[in-house]
């Protein structure tokens, strides 16, 4: 479908190493994933299940069509970030009604968590080189 002369609602959604921008277009509820569908892009269904939370909450599944394209980060990271820039483009949509709704199930918070630096002299972020005695 062209998409390129249509209004949409955007939001960027981040999560781990991963961002994710989100299109929203009105339409029959397709979503595609750098040029690729859902299904396609996602194996596991517990991820596909993630990305649809938000407009399963609100009850926009079949209203919007949604292009997004994401960067970074591994599966569940970029299924995060969908979401979450999902969520900030329900609310150019309608902040209003939708606005409380998804802040109660934590769509609209970064999740925090990133991954723990490595340190000099450790061979990770906290584990020590193996002992030896001798």
């Amino acid at each position: 479908m062209d998409y390129n002369t249509r209004p949409f609602f955007y939001g960027t959604g981040r999560r781990k190493e991963s961002v994710a921008r989100v299109r929203l277009y009105a339409g029959t509820g397709s979503i595609t994933i750098n040029d690729r569908e859902i299904d396609d892009y996602f194996g596991l269904e517990t991820l596909k299940l993630i990305v649809r939370q938000p407009l399963n909450l609100t009850g926009t599944l079949d209203k919007f069509d949604i292009v997004c394209r994401v960067a970074g980060g591994g599966v569940t990271g970029q299924a995060g970030a969908i979401r979450h820039g999902i969520s900030r483009a329900l609310l150019q949509y309608n902040s209003e009604e939708l606005r409380p709704v998804l802040k109660k199930a934590g769509f609209l918070t970064r999740d925090p968590r990133m991954k723990e630096r490595k340190k000099y002299g450790l061979k990770g972020a906290r584990r020590a080189p193996q002992f030896s005695k001798r």
